[in-house]
């Protein structure tokens, strides 16, 4: 690290790659005829400057305080000599890759371009400022040897992103040119055992060593507990289990996560109470819980289907089908179950997905017997309902995550019923905070098998895509 000091005019703006971090200001100029010492200053400043000039521009030599000291005292001498007359700048005018003119500056005039720095004389003009800025360079770190490499590799970390760089120094945040999360792929470049070099956005960068694997990394899985400090997480009474995050590394990420929520499955769930609305009032609509109810079961416990198999078994099968295709199609998924039990209640499940979630599906089958078809829960149409946050704020988002849902599935060549929507209350939008939707895929008579399955989870999808656009 070297010090300098540098005399510059008050208008240039700061230099890349120069931290100011001291500035002192000097009086307005004034007139120098007949004033040999202040001549002399003035004149020990110019030499001063063009000096700098020079070290600015060598970008990696500075003259010692010795020899500026030397150069300023002999061009005071020299200005002696010459009564009455002035310093003149005629420094040479050359540029630099940051855009610095330095040259003469005769009696304070001459043009400066944005970003440019001009170090000459100013005893002319009485008006002309100027301030020593004392800077501090730091010397770029040295470039490594790279093995040169022309292959495909991954970011890899226990979660969140990796810095790119534009050199291989860390010691300063100015050289960084974006993030790359885990399983971005990359082409490689060239490679040591400390720094990757890759290309990146059209140029090259730099990457920790230590950060890339060569083989395609698994989705990053974590866990989700409920935050007691989130929004509505003081209504949960079930919320010992955690939900589970898992990070898509498709190629074409699209660092959106949608939150599954596989119906049913909480042991106890139905002997617990929570509330229905947030603000404690009663339930408009009639459906597991009667309209004006204040309270509803934590979670209930599902419908049976007409074979036998309990509805929280095939929602937890359609969620993992459904899983698999966000995360091949580049969605980030947050799984509220993957098991046959979670210890999260309605409440729990809906403050989560909206603290770690762009959207929360719940998959569900309707209790009736006919084979019906699918649909989604709109929020009811009424207006003490409809003026009650969250729901205010929030009940358009669901109703448009309904209709893209049923239309995708009707794509696919899914049954609908009736208009593909049916009002109710459920605690679910009532507590939500992102676009949030009960997704009804048939009822107790429906076909639950496979290849059934695997065509609502396509129907799903396509209504997710068509959504988020």
């Amino acid at each position: 690290m070297r010090r300098e000091t540098r005399w510059e005019s008050r208008t240039a703006g700061p230099q890349f790659g120069e931290r100011p971090v001291r500035r002192s200001r000097s009086a307005k100029g004034q007139s120098v005829k007949g004033q040999s010492a202040k001549r002399r200053t003035a004149a020990a400043a110019w030499a001063l400057g063009l000096c700098l000039g020079a070290s600015v521009l060598s970008g990696c030599s500075y003259a010692s305080s010795a020899e500026l000291r030397s150069q300023a005292e002999s061009q005071a001498a020299a200005s002696q000599a010459g009564d009455g007359q002035t310093a003149g700048g005629a420094g040479a005018g050359s540029q630099g890759s940051g855009n610095q003119a330095i040259g003469a500056a005769n009696a304070g005039t001459g043009a400066q371009g944005e970003g440019a720095l001009s170090i000459g004389s100013a005893m002319e003009t009485p008006q002309a400022q100027t301030e020593a800025v004392e800077v501090t360079r730091t010397q770029a770190a040295p470039m490594p040897t790279f093995e040169d490499a022309s292959d495909t590799v991954y970011v890899k970390t226990g979660g969140g992103s990796v810095r790119v760089r534009s050199s291989c120094d860390t010691s300063s945040d100015e050289n960084i040119l974006g993030n790359v999360s885990y399983g971005t792929e990359l082409s490689r470049t060239g490679k040591n055992s400390e720094w990757t070099r890759i290309s990146y956005e059209g140029g090259t960068g730099y990457i920790s060593s230590e950060y890339i694997a060569e083989e395609k990394p698994e989705a990053l899985v974590t866990s989700v507990s409920l935050d007691p400090s989130w929004t509505y997480a003081e209504f949960s009474k079930i919320n010992s289990g955690a939900a589970t995050f898992r990070q898509s590394t498709a190629e074409n990420r699209k660092n959106i996560t949608v939150c599954v929520n596989a119906g049913h499955g909480t042991s106890g769930g139905a002997s617990v109470k929570t509330l229905c609305h947030p603000d404690g009032s009663p339930k408009v609509t009639s459906g597991t819980t009667a309209a004006g109810a204040t309270t509803a079961a934590a979670v209930s416990g599902g419908m049976t289907f007409a074979d036998g198999t309990p509805e929280s078994q095939v929602t937890l099968s359609m969620a993992l089908i459904f899983r698999d295709k966000l995360l091949a199609a580049g969605y980030d998924v947050l799984m509220i179950r993957e098991s046959e039990d979670v210890q999260l209640d309605n409440v729990a499940r809906t403050v989560i997905a909206n603290n770690a979630s762009d959207c929360h599906i719940a998959l569900h089958w309707d209790s009736t017997a006919n084979d019906k078809g699918a649909f989604y829960m709109s929020v009811p149409d009424v207006a003490s309902y409809r003026s009650m946050e969250p729901v205010k704020s929030h009940w358009q988002q669901h109703n448009a995550l309904g209709e893209s849902l049923v239309a995708g599935l009707k794509g696919a060549g899914v049954k609908i019923f009736s208009s593909g929507a049916m009002a109710m209350d459920l605690t679910q939008t009532s507590f939500s905070t992102v676009p949030s939707i009960d997704i009804e895929l048939g009822d107790k008579a429906s076909d639950h098998s496979q290849a059934a399955l695997e065509r609502l989870a396509d129907g799903l999808l396509a209504g997710v895509n068509a959504y988020f656009g």
